[in-house]
């Protein structure tokens, strides 16, 4: 089989970690968000601890924990599993700090106009705080999105057919020719093409964000 298809059937089950560990951390890293900005000392520090340790610790290792760590006979998690919500958590640890830089960089003055302006609290947060907050953090949100569509390369170490792993078996076939090399190229191609659009939908959420706030 030519190396392209070979790669190109992992392809899907790449797309599938990416997203769903993203779509995970985006759900999660809002109350940790919240959680790291809340008056609330002992709340404030379990979660700054939490992020700390997602964010500290190896994905690798995260994987491996998950995979091998949490099986018993009653109860295996499968390597997809794990490395959606492996990745999933440590996205949410990343997004949670992402979050927290961006509601720390409004202005506090928008907080005390929305104040004086007699808006209830819950409402100023979502529609006046939150899309100014969305503009300020759109290109890191983006900018970790290509990051993770590149470490869901980690789900081979555990043995998710994703496109390194499809790329290592068909090297592995073919280790002592040129051909051995040709399945890494493309694999690093695609990823290149996956991350364009990204980085293009990124800037046209900033620029629309930026006129909705103007």
């Amino acid at each position: 089989m030519e190396p392209l298809l070979v790669v190109l059937s992992g392809l899907p089950m790449t797309l599938l970690i990416t997203v769903a560990a993203f779509a995970i951390g985006a759900v999660l890293g809002i109350p940790m968000a919240l959680g790291l900005r809340t008056g609330i000392a002992p709340v404030r520090w379990i979660v700054r601890l939490a992020v700390d340790l997602l964010r500290g610790i190896p994905m690798i290792v995260w994987l491996f924990l998950l995979k091998f760590g949490l099986s018993t006979p009653t109860f295996r998690i499968t390597a997809l599993e794990a490395a959606i919500f492996g990745l999933g958590l440590i996205s949410a640890g990343y997004l949670a700090d992402i979050y927290r830089g961006g509601l720390q960089a409004v202005p506090k003055g928008q907080y005390e106009a929305a104040a004086a302006l007699g808006i209830p609290g819950v409402v100023s947060f979502f529609g006046v705080i939150v899309p100014q907050a969305a503009r300020i953090v759109s290109p890191s949100i983006a900018t970790y999105a290509i990051g993770l569509l590149k470490n869901s390369s980690i789900a081979s170490t555990i043995a998710v057919a994703e496109m390194v792993f499809m790329a290592q078996g068909y090297a592995k076939q073919n280790i002592n020719s040129v051909a051995g090399v040709m399945p890494y190229a493309i694999a690093g191609l695609l990823y290149i093409l996956l991350s364009i659009p990204i980085a293009m939908l990124s800037r046209k959420l900033d620029a629309n964000l930026r006129k909705a706030v103007i």
